[in-house]
């Protein structure tokens, strides 16, 4: 070894300590807690023959509940074999409330694979609402501890960027988040990059303002491309969803396909009244792949976008129909907030977050997607069936699927001001986590009776939990370049 890239590598061990925690995991071997922490991987085929997951991270809020309390990031044990097994086993609290966590994400994760400087390691939990972003620091699993905090002023100052969102690592080493407003909380909002050290290096796009809203995003790099989809302004969203703002064009329904090394926009695509409020994007895992999946929530219609020539199109493939209900004045919505997609690109699941059911589709062919497996879990239709003897407050919202594709894990909060207008019982008795058998052969779901975490019952009161991952990544995690 050169003594320039020894030098390098000894500074390395010594700032970044994360190296040595990835060698204890590979000496560990898959049965011990070190093991499941800190990996990537050179393929999703290698992803999903990693060990199954022991630990679950889930973002939890109190907003709108308690505003003197302050959001945490759950630690919940998932071994099947553990004598805490469905518990909250560690609390790790933000410093300040008001943060509203919401999405989050890894430093790093399998477009770093190869880079032996980096490593999953560190979670950035961006607040929603207080737009601080949280690093937290899991090397120990089991316990994570705070490791930086930025201020909104520090965002602000050097970005005019608020509402951070949606977290991917990047291969570079920097970590990319969809901003939702400005500084004054008004569309369009834009893109934030953060360095390797979490230090605020400017936005990602070359050319503001082109997108109307922001929300989620996702990127292939073997196509050149992003894509990314549109919410509305924070300061649309913050009250509580007013459906004259959807009349009024305050809401999106557009797709930015963007060109990912000249940071551009190069097409998009109005999806119109069927496409209204897109919201989350899945690409297909398979890096060569142009095929991909949006959730329009308030159209209650899954679009598959792709690229068969030079254009890239969208299509409606799936269609959730409104249902008369009692007391609303209008049919009621699916409201499909939020999509997963297995490791193999076979398996797409979503959730109708009002009308109450979780649905399976076989979308090998993902232009005619195929329903599987649907359950209800709640909703305002009253078709929720008991869990562990209990009914289930509000709908099936964020999920996540295991890295085998073989467990899916739901919880139930949306957004605090939303939860309180449709669901308010959510503030009274907290969120749950619930964790489903997927069957990955020919379809099918079920609720595993034996998993049900109840934030209701927190030490200090009822709390909301919303996003989900694992120590060794999820189906929501990872990009392969």
């Amino acid at each position: 070894m050169r003594r320039r890239d020894f030098l390098r590598s000894s500074a390395a061990v010594a700032m970044a300590p994360e190296l040595l925690a990835t060698e204890l995991a590979q000496a560990a071997g898959p049965s011990s807690p070190a093991a499941s922490c800190c990996l990537t991987y050179a393929s999703p085929a290698d992803a999903a023959r990693s060990p199954r997951e022991e630990l679950a991270y889930v973002t939890v809020t109190c907003v709108g509940i308690d505003s003197q309390r302050p959001d945490y990031l759950a630690t919940i044990d998932v071994n099947p074999q553990s004598p805490s097994y469905a518990q909250i086993v560690h609390r790790l609290n933000m410093p300040k409330a008001g943060d509203e966590l919401h999405h989050f994400g890894w430093n790093a994760c399998s477009s770093c694979h190869g880079d032996s400087t980096r490593s999953r390691r560190y979670l950035v939990l961006p607040g929603l609402r207080s737009s601080r972003i949280q690093i937290a620091d899991v090397a120990d699993p089991r316990a994570p501890r705070l490791h930086k905090v930025i201020e909104s002023s520090d965002i602000i100052a050097s970005t005019n960027l608020t509402a951070p969102h949606t977290v991917h690592c990047l291969p570079s080493g920097q970590v990319m988040l969809s901003m939702l407003g400005d500084s004054r909380g008004n569309a369009p909002g834009g893109f934030l990059l953060l360095d390797d050290k979490f230090d605020v290096a400017g936005r990602w796009e070359h050319t503001p303002g082109e997108i109307r809203f922001n929300y989620d995003f996702w990127y292939q790099p073997r196509q050149n491309v992003m894509v990314s989809s549109e919410w509305a302004a924070p300061n649309t969203v913050n009250p509580g969803f007013n459906l004259e703002d959807v009349k009024n064009g305050k809401y999106g329904s557009r797709l930015y396909f963007w060109d990912w090394k000249k940071r551009e926009i190069v097409q998009q695509i109005e999806l119109g009244d069927q496409g209204r409020i897109p919201l989350e994007i899945r690409f297909h895992h398979n890096p060569t792949s142009t095929h991909g999946f949006v959730g329009a929530a308030l159209s209650s219609v899954i679009w598959h976008y792709h690229k068969p020539q030079d254009q890239w199109q969208a299509e409606k493939v799936i269609e959730v129909e409104p249902i008369e209900h009692a007391g609303w004045p209008f049919p009621v919505p699916g409201l499909i907030t939020d999509l997963v997609l297995s490791l193999d690109d076979r398996w797409l699941y979503f959730a109708n977050w009002l009308h109450g059911d979780l649905r399976q589709y076989d979308v090998s062919d993902p232009s005619r997607p195929r329903l599987a497996g649907q359950v209800w879990l709640g909703g305002v239709l009253g078709k929720g069936e008991k869990v562990g003897g209990r009914l289930l407050a509000g709908g099936p919202q964020m999920l996540q699927l295991s890295l085998d594709g073989k467990r899916l894990y739901v919880t139930n909060s949306l957004y605090s001001s939303w939860d309180d207008q449709f669901y308010p019982q959510i503030a009274k008795h907290g969120s749950y986590l619930l964790q489903l058998d997927c069957d990955t052969r020919s379809g099918g779901l079920a609720v595993n009776e034996k998993f049900f975490v109840d934030f209701g019952k927190e030490p200090g009161g009822p709390a909301r939990a919303h996003e989900i991952r694992f120590p060794g990544g999820d189906s929501t995690s990872d990009i392969w370049v």
